[in-house]
């Protein structure tokens, strides 16, 4: 990052240092999902459509595969599902506000132009530290860039942060991942934050021009779990990444905290500013964080999450990629208010062939993948069972019941919404990663790292009068899995 705050035209490829072995021989690696050609990528930022394409930036660590340094990395897409990676959007700038890196945060456009707001992150002296969770150093404030041009590659910062500091009186657990929006008065601003013993929370900003912000209140709060933990997230005392926003005749607010992605849906006060949950639920029961959605031009709200590894930082630092963004899913809210969510319908884009079920038994289905990639697509209205099989070993297994709307995965149990008690799946497997959608209220997303191309089958055991599940292959986003 030069010093007038705009970004260097280095391309990721070109970004290696620290890698681990090429990741086009990996058959753990996702081809059907972004990520970057190499390293470590986490929270989706700033998705934006603009000039007629789709832009999704996303924390990275160009120069290992593990968390730390982080930068803005970017990719375009037409489509949301084949993508082409840019140069880097955002760098930490030596010894400005954000030069122990460029967390999280969204992009809106003001007067025309394309627009960050994102936490920077520096260090300070303990009294100014904002993380405090036993062992941070660092101060979070609130910072802002300008696009250069049409293609979002060229950023200008802002050199002083928007936000320097927490409200007065409000001893922070953290303070970050700023969401904007926009209303008929002006721009507001919800921040992550909490307190200690009272819970995480979300603070609310207003501005005329998004770099004059004046503190008004918490928009929502939350209560602390009654957990110990020097971390505040692990404890409900640190709301991360929130998202804000109207969808039909409801708001939503989503907020990351105790390892998952709370999502609530109520009323918003406009005078007064206040959001009031109404229902609540857990936007994805497995390794899934850190969701940000954006309105794509037809109208739909998208929504993006980082996909998590589950394996040991040794295992995945050696492999040289760490973090999957999860295919695109659309929200919607129905009259009781409850959260849908579903895979965007451009993910069917990626349906080879469909495959042929090999010789079974009556209710009994079993197909062979000679690749890791597959989506599945079943009904059923009895108890019923999905499996995948390494050698015969099951590696991972799903197990529906929906007339107790039911499901359990591993040790891991949870409801559903059966409709008429009967569950509609939608499975989809690429590398290690298990994208799997109940009817359309409940995602699960799960990593399997034992799977091996020409020794892994599906096997789905459910009544012997259901119908048969439907597989398609699925065709890679690109030719050397490094998804460019």
């Amino acid at each position: 990052m030069a010093g007038a705050g705009v970004a260097a035209p280095t391309l990721l490829r070109a970004a290696q240092v620290g890698a681990g072995p090429d990741g086009s021989h990996d058959p753990l690696r996702p081809a059907c999902h972004l990520l970057p050609p190499h390293n470590w990528m986490n929270d989706p930022n700033g998705p934006i459509w603009w000039k007629g394409s789709y832009h999704l930036f996303y924390q990275l660590n160009p120069g290992a595969a593990v968390w730390g340094d982080m930068h803005w990395g970017h990719a375009v897409s037409a489509d949301m599902i084949r993508w082409r990676h840019e140069a880097v959007a955002l760098a930490p700038t030596p010894g400005g506000a954000d030069s122990e890196g460029c967390f999280s945060g969204s992009a809106v456009v003001a007067d025309g132009v394309p627009t960050f707001l994102y936490t920077g992150v520096k260090n300070a002296p303990p009294a100014e530290v904002t993380i405090r969770d036993g062992g941070s150093t660092l101060r979070e404030v609130q910072m802002l860039a300008t696009a250069e041009d049409d293609g979002l590659v060229r950023w200008k910062k802002r050199e002083q942060p928007v936000i320097a500091v927490p409200p007065a009186g409000v001893k922070v657990t953290g303070f970050r991942d700023p969401c904007p929006w926009r209303e008929d008065d002006g721009w507001y601003l919800g921040v992550g934050s909490g307190e200690r013993g009272k819970g995480g929370c979300v603070l609310l900003y207003r501005s005329q021009d998004l770099r004059t912000w004046e503190y008004l209140h918490k928009l929502a709060e939350g209560r602390p779990n009654g957990k110990q933990a020097a971390n505040p997230c692990d404890s409900g005392e640190m709301w991360e990444c929130p998202d804000f926003f109207a969808l039909g005749k409801k708001y939503c607010l989503f907020y990351s905290t105790e390892g998952k992605v709370l999502w609530t849906t109520g009323r918003y006060d406009e005078r007064g500013h206040h959001y009031t949950a109404e229902r609540d639920g857990v936007l994805d029961h497995g390794a899934y964080y850190a969701p940000k959605s954006f309105r794509a031009p037809d109208g739909r709200r998208i929504l993006w999450g980082w996909i998590q590894e589950t394996r040991p930082q040794a295992e995945f630092a050696a492999a040289g990629w760490a973090g999957v963004m999860s295919l695109p899913r659309v929200l919607n809210v129905d009259a009781a208010g409850r959260l849908q969510i579903m895979p965007a319908e451009e993910v069917e884009t990626l349906r080879g062939a469909r495959l042929a079920a090999v010789p079974h038994t009556q209710g009994l289905w079993r197909w062979s993948l000679n690749e890791l990639r597959c989506e599945m697509s079943l009904r059923t209205d009895a108890v019923a069972a999905v499996r995948l099989r390494v050698r015969g070993v099951v590696a991972w297994e799903l197990r529906l019941d929906p007339a107790q709307g039911q499901v359990q995965c591993g040790a891991q149990s949870f409801a559903v919404d059966t409709p008429a008690r009967s569950l509609p799946v939608r499975m989809f497997v690429d590398g290690s990663v298990i994208e799997t959608f109940f009817a359309t209220s409940d995602a699960l997303t799960s990593r399997v790292y034992t799977l091996v191309p020409g020794a892994t089958e599906i096997e789905v055991e459910m009544s012997a009068d259901a119908p048969e599940p439907a597989v398609w292959a699925l065709e890679p986003i690109s030719a050397d899995r490094l998804t460019s």
